[in-house]
């Protein structure tokens, strides 16, 4: 008797056979397999990876770079606590928040501290994040389900970044404001950035100063104006020491002969120049 071969099966020598003459299906076929065992081993099987990274939000390509987020936007950012991958699993993680008025405009610079999964690229040192390798300057992009945003990365550590911060008081002055800006700077007034207080107004002090010209025979006349004042203020600033240098805000340099604006919760110090640093 004569056995029939079942038909819809093929023996091995006729899968190699098929496999040789149609090599292009053959191509893809190892390729997806490929990309689907390591998907699985990744997604299964690959202990990951948790490193600790500082974002700066705000796109730092020059082709790119986004506006400093406004209140709105930051209240919306402060919410953000968990981004999930396709399978549920936490990819981001927010610890904390911290965020400062940009040059007293009703922006904010803002500061996001996160522990994300990575993938660790063998031995080099780099990391895979979201199929891109990430490190200090490089872009992110993060998408919880509240909020949805971009940020550069402004430090990365596989252990928890705890900057070390200082209390300064620092004096500032400003020649020729009105006297209604000397009335207005509230004394005791403060700035929270989210997380600690880092500005309180001590005191304050003022003089009356008058602008002069010279006529033509050099006499000095005084100008006929509205009356101005010699501000002096003294506040209490936390920020940290890097090489040597005193920054609040995180980046804002704050040097002798530098001029600094920044905003209590009711005034904005516009135009001080630093004048004593303690």
């Amino acid at each position: 008797m004569i056995k029939r071969k079942k038909k819809g099966f093929l023996n091995l020598k006729e899968l190699i056979i098929f496999a040789k003459q149609n090599y292009f299906i053959t191509i893809i076929a190892v390729c997806v397999l490929f990309v689907g065992v390591v998907s699985v081993y990744k997604l299964f099987f690959a202990k990951p990876t948790f490193i600790y990274v500082k974002v700066h939000m705000g796109q730092g390509l020059w082709w790119a770079n986004t506006q400093r987020p406004a209140g709105w936007f930051v209240d919306a950012i402060k919410q953000a606590r968990v981004e999930t991958d396709l399978t549920g699993r936490p990819i981001v993680e927010v610890q904390n928040v911290t965020y400062y008025p940009w040059y007293g405009s009703s922006q904010y610079d803002t500061y996001i501290n996160v522990v994300l999964k990575v993938s660790r690229l063998g031995k080099t040192g780099k990391y895979n994040f979201k199929r891109s390798t990430i490190g200090v300057g490089a872009p992110v992009d993060f998408e919880f389900d509240n909020v949805q945003f971009s940020g550069t990365i402004v430090a990365l550590s596989e252990e928890p970044i705890n900057n070390t911060y200082v209390t300064k008081t620092v004096t500032l002055t400003k020649k020729g404001a009105y006297p209604w800006e000397y009335d207005a700077i509230p004394i005791g007034d403060t700035y929270n950035n989210g997380q600690t207080e880092t500005l309180k107004v001590m005191e304050k002090n003022n003089q009356e100063t008058a602008s002069i010209y010279s006529d033509m025979y050099g006499n000095n006349l005084p100008l006929a104006e509205e009356s101005k004042r010699y501000i002096t203020v003294k506040l209490r600033l936390k920020g940290k020491v890097v090489d040597g240098q005193f920054l609040y805000g995180e980046e804002q340099l704050v040097s002798l002969g530098r001029s600094f604006t920044t905003s209590s919760s009711h005034f904005t110090f516009n135009d001080y120049m630093v004048a004593g640093i303690e």
